[in-house]
């Protein structure tokens, strides 16, 4: 490859510099991503091969990022497995058949991933000749927690009561939903690994949501099951949780080689408490970036500082806002290839 400082990096090696990439780098900030969704909802760019494929490219074209990661959503798997998924970047997902029983869970199906999710596949295909070695191509996928929450709430949820209910109230129907999405995002990965991802993320976005106990007991499990059971040797596998310094040193068992970290977590700090054998990603608050080249600058230095110069991406604490200036996450890329950086 022409630059793999993304693979080096996440399996521990010494690298010239720290790679760096945004989450949610293809999207709304950018002018070239907002000409192409104005014709065509979001649900449909996903499933559409070229489109999807050319918006995922822009953010390496547009900023010269270290990777690119294929443009889709979390939730393609889902509706896979028999659930209807609304898709609208204004109002966010919706589910409108929540998941309240375990008849309708046992209803769900483990779906083929090549049959019902081939439109993924020939996405990192066609990605993989586009880029042509230029940078590592990521794939992904959500963990089973966060799948599961969304499945149950319908959406996005402020607090979470739903699944809650469902989780306490029935632990063997929600353990049943749990472990089929679980079984779903195994093949899902594996079969992007196939198709040409050479590194893939797990975002169990919401676990932060969870007590340490709770964690422990329903979404640790399913993600150790999932990196247990992917082609780690093809693609080294990063874990992404928002919220996860409550129980950092637990998500650091999930069996990721890389630990993708929110803002709230203090690089040098999460490396003293989870040990020198993980590479870490992160953890740039993305608020930053509505500020000014200047600051951004100095924030990513400090943060480069703190990742030490090994087993680090550069990155953000959770994806780049909306309404963030493309001079300004140009500053955040830029901030990694400065010499000395």
């Amino acid at each position: 490859m022409k630059n793999d400082l993304l693979i080096r990096a996440a399996r521990g090696e010494r690298t010239e510099r720290t790679p760096v990439w945004m989450m949610r780098q293809a999207g709304r900030y950018l002018p070239d991503y907002r000409a192409i969704r104005k014709d065509i909802d979001f649900l449909t760019l996903c499933k559409t091969v070229d489109l999807a494929v050319e918006v995922s490219l822009q953010p390496y074209r547009i900023l010269g990022v270290d990777a690119v990661i294929m443009f889709s959503d979390i939730l393609i798997p889902v509706e896979a497995m028999g659930q209807e998924v609304q898709l609208t970047e204004k109002k966010g997902p919706e589910l409108p058949h929540p998941i309240r029983t375990r008849e309708q869970v046992d209803k769900l199906i483990v779906p083929d991933p090549t049959a019902q999710t081939g439109f993924v596949m020939e996405i990192i295909k066609t990605l993989r000749r586009e880029l042509d070695g230029a940078v590592p191509l990521i794939g992904f996928a959500g963990a089973p927690w966060t799948l599961a929450a969304y499945m149950i709430e319908g959406g996005g949820s402020k607090n979470y009561a739903e699944v809650k209910r469902m989780m306490f109230s029935e632990p063997r129907t929600f353990h049943a939903l749990l472990d089929k999405i679980a079984d779903t995002v195994i093949l899902y990965l594996n079969a992007q690994i196939e198709s040409g991802a050479q590194v893939v993320q797990l975002f169990d976005s919401w676990a932060g949501e969870l007590s340490p106990r709770d964690y422990e007991t329903f979404a640790l499990p399913y993600e150790q099951k999932i990196f247990e059971s992917i082609n780690r040797a093809a693609a080294p596998a990063i874990m992404y949780i928002n919220g996860s310094g409550t129980f950092l040193e637990q998500m650091a068992r999930c069996g990721a080689d890389v630990l993708s970290l929110d803002w709230r977590v203090n690089l040098q700090a999460a490396r003293a408490r989870v040990g020198d054998g993980f590479t870490l990603q992160g953890n740039l608050d993305p608020c930053v970036l509505l500020s000014t080249p200047e600051i951004i600058n100095e924030k990513a230095q400090a943060l480069l500082k703190e990742g030490g110069g090994h087993r680090h991406i550069l990155n953000l604490g959770h994806g780049i806002l909306p309404m963030t200036p493309v001079e300004n996450a140009q500053a955040f890329i830029n901030a990694a290839k400065q010499p000395g950086a």
